[in-house]
């Protein structure tokens, strides 16, 4: 969920977004949102790369898949794409697994919608591993992508091998550090995806301890996710690992940086993955 400061022009259709964390408040009227990062097969031993699209619980999911080896899927954040994920996707192709860079129902390069629930985005996820016959595969989730595992992990117990993710939450209130929420949460929106960020997950810290999947929470030192919301999830999932990372915002060391990818192949290594 990285920060965004939308301004609406009056007699124009230009919006004008800037990236920049400390300029929040003085933009006492701007729009914020939480989006995802600026854009910049099969296990068979045989390496695959292409892109297609596939059809689950009546939306178009549009992927990228490459490698060969134990399926990996990948989960961008809200309002982003699999293009932001591209730099991990290729390093984790490369050290051995079969990787699935999935856009979100109604992101990336898919229609948009009228509205968007983390439950039907799992339930989404949940039918592409069903239709890709894999068994058991890691997933990991940036932001919105993080809480889509761990919503998935919820809602159909033992489906994935791993979960890792970055910058997610289970709940919204007092998950977000103040100076952040405070104007987020009271805005009023009508974008449907900016309406879920303010109103979802509703997971709980009991539907954490229901998780036995093998977990790795993480979250940079200047998230906009509170650190003590980072070390709730993890302190409840059984055995997750927890990272803080050091000198990283929300999605520094994620949004095709190249930071990512030995975090996870390093626990992929841990759990025998």
């Amino acid at each position: 969920m990285k920060i965004y400061m939308i301004i609406f022009v009056v007699g124009s259709n230009d919006i004008t977004m800037e990236k920049t964390f400390s300029k929040v408040l003085a933009y006492c009227a701007a729009f914020l949102v939480l989006s995802a990062c600026s854009p910049k097969g099969s296990a068979s031993g045989t390496y695959e790369s292409y892109t297609d699209v596939a059809e689950v619980n009546g939306v178009s999911l549009f992927y990228a898949a490459e490698g060969a080896g134990k399926p990996v899927i990948l989960l961008h954040g809200n309002g982003g794409s699999h293009n932001d994920l591209e730099t991990t996707h290729r390093a984790l192709a490369q050290a051995g697994y079969m990787v699935y860079a999935l856009d979100s129902r109604g992101q990336g390069a898919n229609g948009r919608l009228d509205e968007y629930h983390y439950k039907d985005m799992a339930a989404d996820v949940y039918e592409f591993i069903r239709l890709k016959g894999m068994e058991k595969p890691a997933v990991f989730g940036f932001s919105d992508g993080g809480i889509i595992a761990l919503q998935l992990e919820v809602m159909y117990p033992g489906t994935l091998g791993a979960i890792i993710t970055g910058g997610a939450n289970i709940f919204v209130e007092g998950a977000l550090i103040p100076e952040f929420a405070e104007g987020f949460l009271a805005q009023p929106s009508t974008e449907p995806l900016v309406i879920m960020l303010q109103t979802e997950p509703n997971m709980t810290v009991e539907d954490m301890k229901t998780i036995k999947t093998p977990s790795l929470i993480m979250s940079g030192e200047h998230d906009l996710i509170l650190e003590d919301h980072t070390r709730l999830i993890a302190s409840n999932i059984p055995g997750a690992e927890l990272k803080i990372i050091p000198g990283e915002d929300h999605g520094s060391y994620i949004c095709n940086s190249p930071k990512l990818a030995p975090l996870i192949l390093d626990f992929f290594n841990e759990i025998g993955y």
